[in-house]
């Protein structure tokens, strides 16, 4: 028993040492040593930048290189070290894939936003170069350069505008990107001032005030549910809490949770609860967001 918390200690300090330093610390130090001495005459590479901007880099870069996920486990081994058990890392390893599909879920929503936001200003630009005079597929192709509303979609989108192809059903295929859903409201508007000899710059501008509003209504939607949201992150919180609490005063949490029977089966019935009541929560606030 004595032999585990060592080894778990040691590999900590292996993995904190690598997310300081990274591989092939001492080369890269070694080369820039000698880029200073040779530009500035033995000048050191700090170059007189504050300490707490240099902080502020090493931190900007742990963060470039390490996904969010990737700190579960090293919790895990501080809390290794800790309790003297691998239990820690073991639910460490396991959070990482949860993690990995909470940031993925995240960077796609994001994705979506700046999308939708990107088909707002291309209707935008698209009504006024229709109103300065330009042919529909001309207009198009300008204020396709001003925006990447188009997405991906873009070039057949546009070669369907110079060479007289079917231009709304190009976007109604550049819709079915995420978050580019605008591109069929911009499709129909062209169909019907094709078809009917409609103006399409009215058609263009009922259709960004719609995607504007619709933005503004999901934007107010969220403001409203981030108190539910903190109220979720502040219960999982709860458990942590509690563990420091009774090491402050005085007490071992992880020594009991980690190496009696008792303790070890009120981890697995509170981990199943709180688990199952982060999810209902967030559960019942993405049903809201859906409807």
């Amino acid at each position: 028993m004595g032999e585990m918390p060592m080894a778990a200690a040691v590999a900590c300090a292996g993995a904190a040492a690598w997310l300081v330093g990274g591989p092939h610390t001492g080369a890269r130090r070694a080369r820039l040593l000698l880029a200073g001495d040779a530009a500035g005459g033995g000048a050191t590479t700090g170059g007189g930048v504050p300490p707490w901007e240099r902080l502020n880099r090493e931190l900007r870069r742990l963060r470039a290189r390490w996904r969010h996920e990737w700190w579960a486990p090293v919790a895990g081994l501080v809390l290794a070290v800790l309790g003297g058990s691998v239990l820690p890392v073991v639910a460490g390893a396991a959070g990482v894939p949860l993690l990995r599909r909470a940031r993925r879920a995240a960077e796609a929503r994001r994705t979506r936003e700046r999308r939708g936001d990107a088909v707002i200003a291309l209707c935008a630009a698209l009504a006024g170069e229709v109103l300065a005079g330009r042919q529909p597929g001309e207009a198009l192709q300008r204020a396709a350069r001003d925006s990447s509303g188009l997405g991906e979609a873009q070039p057949s989108v546009l070669a369907a505008a110079r060479f007289g192809g079917d231009v709304p059903d190009a976007l109604t295929a550049a819709a079915r990107q995420p978050g580019a859903e605008g591109l069929l409201g911009l499709a129909a508007c062209w169909r019907v001032a094709v078809d009917r000899g409609a103006g399409l710059a009215a058609g263009l501008d009922r259709l960004e005030e719609a995607l504007r509003a619709e933005r503004d209504q999901r934007s107010d939607l969220r403001a409203q549910l981030s108190g539910p949201r903190a109220t979720v992150v502040m219960l999982a919180g709860l458990p942590a809490l509690g563990l420091l609490l009774g090491a402050t005063l005085g007490a071992d949490p992880l020594h009991v949770l980690l190496h009696s029977g008792a303790g070890l089966g009120c981890l697995l019935v509170g981990g199943a609860l709180e688990a199952a009541g982060a999810w209902w929560a967030l559960r019942i606030v993405r049903n809201v967001e859906a409807a």
